[in-house]
């Protein structure tokens, strides 16, 4: 009982807030913060397809990042929803597959999100973290924009936040580059792509160390805040964005000598595939753009074998660049004794054909494009180092996430937690991954791919079996009628209704 007056409006006073609250948004509520939740430290790598030892390439050198994959999971079945870096960030951080065409392009964060006034929806699953206890910080390229302003290749930063909810703090270190698109853009002696009105090469071996280029400055960054990040009274998510193998090709000399170009294999399948169309496949638009480019890529007939080595030697080296700044990362964690209460995941938001089926670049729907890079580590994962063959989408690293950090997930996603996996290897994956480009979308079973484009150039339905054809050399659509019609409800079940 309450003895006295004092101790009755003291508890008449906590009636009272407790009321108030009760009025406010769930999410204004919803904060808290538990010491026993784990950190996140999330990196995040720009075109990484799965070209790394830890996937089965015994030339490329990449030992962090098969270090974090024999303490992790390896995923070998990891496919994006787009093929090009702000759509694909757009699904990762929605949690949503496209749902209208302006989700396709690499504004959709900036037209879906960017003007919008907070609201019960989370902007981000970052957002969401945010609201629920966490500090949550970022650097590099993680939206779409590598400062999180939005402005043009051109332009001077604005004041403008492509995510204007999601962090606590964003910081970036552009180095001689002055901003981080000319970062992005950047070769070792200061200047860019815009600065060179691009009459430069797609590839350079640079006579400097690692902070000669800018992730050198962000792996340098990201080891100075998680010391920041320590000393905080709550969970953190850490989001690092780096830029390699990113065109242009860049990276300092000690990497490209790792290599002898005679030992890096040339693409298994550098022609069209049977039964195709070009249509289905992009002109390379990317890297021809670069104007000093030693030949032009064409869908008429492949480079030279010497300037495709050349491209998958700067490819290369620009991977184990980055694989040595992700090492700085992990070897910090370590040392500052997180890593065991700190889920490391590393992403590549899609992939690259580095002359398969005679593209460099990616925006297409093959396989080449749509599977990338996943390894995730947790503290408590069960049988570390063993891959899984599980199929995963970039949409189920939502709800896997706040699965994990014991977050309540928002209704509306279209993915799914994986932790299944991560408990177990051998665990079945999903049915399918899809993916969306180029008027088609693209379903991805265990055995086969099942692509129906909305166009009038025939023909519009392709079928691999990655059984027979893992390179996807051949479309068998037609020869096998009836294996489509079978597969084909499982494509319906990817159909947003994008193209209608």
């Amino acid at each position: 009982m309450l003895s006295n007056k004092s101790s009755r409006r003291d508890f008449l006073k906590t009636v009272g807030l407790g009321a108030a609250a009760l009025t406010l948004p769930n999410w204004l509520t919803a904060c808290q913060t538990e010491p026993e939740r784990p950190n996140i430290l999330f990196i995040a790598v720009d075109d990484l397809r799965t070209e790394l030892g830890a996937y089965g390439n015994d030339v490329i050198k990449t030992p962090n990042i098969d270090k974090l994959a024999s303490g992790g999971r390896l995923f070998k079945n990891h496919y994006v929803q787009v093929p090009t870096c702000g759509a694909s960030r757009h699904s990762l951080l929605t949690g949503w597959r496209p749902r209208t065409k302006s989700h396709l392009g690499n504004e959709a964060i900036v037209r879906e999100i960017s003007d919008k006034p907070e609201s019960e929806r989370p902007e981000s699953f970052i957002h969401h973290l945010r609201r629920n206890g966490y500090y949550t910080l970022g650097m590099g390229k993680i939206s779409h924009y590598p400062e999180n302003l939005v402005y043009g290749y051109t332009d001077e930063p604005s004041e403008k936040k492509e995510l204007p909810h999601s962090w606590d703090e964003f910081v970036f270190d552009s180095g001689k580059w002055k901003t981080g698109w000319n970062a992005f853009f950047g070769y070792a002696d200061g200047e860019n792509r815009q600065s060179m009105n691009r009459k430069v090469k797609p590839y350079e071996c640079g006579d400097v160390d690692d902070d000669g280029y800018p992730d050198g400055l962000t792996a340098k960054l990201a080891v100075s805040k998680l010391n920041e990040l320590k000393k905080k009274d709550k969970p953190f998510f850490m989001g690092v964005g780096f830029f390699k193998p990113h065109l242009p090709f860049t990276a300092p000399k000690k990497y490209w000598d790792m290599y002898n170009p005679e030992d890096i294999p040339l693409s298994p399948t550098p022609f069209i595939p049977d039964n195709v169309n070009k249509a289905s496949l992009t002109n390379s638009g990317e890297i021809n753009g670069y104007h000093l480019t030693d030949e032009k890529a064409s869908l008429d007939g492949p480079v030279s074998d010497e300037y495709a080595k050349k491209l998958r030697h700067a490819y290369y080296a620009s991977v184990s660049y980055t694989d040595a700044q992700v090492g700085k990362l992990l070897d910090e964690l370590e040392r500052l004794d997180l890593a065991k209460n700190t889920i490391v995941v590393l992403w590549g938001d899609h992939g690259w054909h580095l002359g398969d089926h005679l593209v460099w670049g990616k925006h297409t729907i093959f396989e080449r494009s749509l599977k990338s890079a996943l390894v995730v580590k947790t503290p408590k994962i069960n049988q570390p180092g063993i891959p899984t063959k599980g199929i995963a989408e970039t949409v189920d690293l939502y709800p896997t996430l706040l699965e994990l950090c014991g977050v309540k997930k928002p209704k509306d996603l279209d993915g799914n937690s994986f932790s299944n996996l991560l408990n177990n290897p051998n665990a079945s994956g999903k049915e399918a991954a899809y993916g969306y480009f180029s008027n088609g979308i693209s379903a991805r079973t265990e055995r086969y791919r099942l692509t129906k484009y909305f166009r009038d150039a025939e023909p519009k339905i392709e079928l691999y079996d990655h059984k027979n054809d893992p390179n996807e050399s051949k479309n068998i659509a037609q020869e096998n009628p009836e294996l489509v019609k079978k597969l084909m409800p499982i494509w319906e079940k990817g159909n947003t209704g994008l193209y209608e």
